[in-house]
């Protein structure tokens, strides 16, 4: 078995995945009621948390298995992109299982556990096919061929589309996580009763700053009293933009490739009205598309292990570009 750990945000996450991809546990610890105060994720508040929640979760990841360390094979730990001293937690943890056991360590990309998820049972979801990866902190559109890699075909000139529908529910002065309020506001809403623009850009790539700029004139032209009562329709109006954009650059780059299949992941995946309009698509089960560790253990299934201790110096990246 594998041993997985995430820690690139605010989730701290252990898991144990087998080797055909059957997940013998997934735990999740999430810090979202303790960001909430403040609207967003603390780094330095994500990082000590992080410290002190890291080998609970490991060890209730092992209980939840009916698993024991000496069962384990190998670790693979989170090694980027994200926040760079919540991602050092994690590192280090995973060095110092692996290191103790003698075992062997597999470092693994954030971007690429999220399109793993797809590879899990019990439906695994095999290449090639066209893939969006929509985040917080992400928007991609991926061309993947293997199961150890992918082609970028397009990504965000400016917000990911997941920080959209966040700065857009903090306009709307909803609760944090602002994505999933939003997405609950918005069901009760009219999608059409607001036109908000769904941006042109060349090639595959998207823009979402035209749309949050959009909903914040909107929403400083309303009286209070208006703002309250329309607030259901602005979310709903809101989020049919973005998913616009998103499922119309996806199929755009599917039949640009020329791929059979589509699917998505990522948090953004958790969308009810993204989910909605992908009806053809492979889309991740919702306890796969925000930040766990069975991805981050089943992309390792097709990486190549660092045997041990040649692992120690292994050091984090905060992005893809400083990979």
């Amino acid at each position: 078995m594998i041993l997985g750990l995430e820690t690139s945000c605010d989730e701290t996450a252990a898991a144990l995945v087998t080797d055909d991809g059957h997940v013998r546990s997934n735990i999740v610890s999430s810090q979202a009621a303790l960001h909430a105060r403040y609207g967003g994720v603390v780094p330095e508040i994500a990082s000590r948390r992080h410290l002190e929640l890291v080998l609970p979760v490991v060890k209730e990841a092992l209980q939840d298995a009916d698993a024991a360390l000496d069962d384990v094979s190998r670790i693979a730990v989170t090694q980027g992109p994200g926040l760079v001293g919540a991602l050092l937690i994690g590192l280090a943890a995973g060095k110092a299982i692996a290191w103790a056991g003698r075992r062997p360590l597999i470092p693994v990309d954030h971007l690429h556990g999220h399109v793993a998820s797809l590879y899990l049972e019990p439906a695994p979801l095999e290449p090639p096919f066209c893939c969006l990866l929509a985040s917080g902190g992400h928007t991609l559109l991926l061309d993947v061929r293997t199961h150890d890699g992918f082609a970028v075909l397009g990504t965000t000139i400016d917000d990911a589309a997941g920080e959209a529908f966040d700065k857009g529910a903090r306009l709307l002065g909803l609760g944090y996580p602002g994505g999933a309020e939003l997405d609950r506001l918005a069901r009760q809403g009219d999608p059409e009763a607001y036109r908000f623009p769904v941006a042109r850009t060349s090639g595959l790539d998207f823009s979402f700053s035209g749309v949050k700029t959009a909903l914040l004139y909107t929403v400083r032209s309303l009286h209070q009293t208006e703002l309250a009562e329309r607030k259901a329709d602005l979310a709903a109006s809101y989020e049919r933009a973005i998913v616009t954009a998103l499922v119309r650059r996806l199929l755009a780059a599917t039949e640009q490739v020329g791929a059979e299949r589509m699917a998505v992941v990522g948090g953004v995946a958790a969308n009810s009205e993204l989910r909605r309009s992908l009806p053809s698509a492979r889309i991740a089960p919702l306890a796969l598309c925000t930040d766990n560790a069975a991805m981050i253990a089943s992309a390792a299934r097709y990486r190549e292990a660092i045997p041990y201790p040649g692992y120690l110096a292994l050091d984090a990246y905060a992005s893809r570009d400083a990979a």
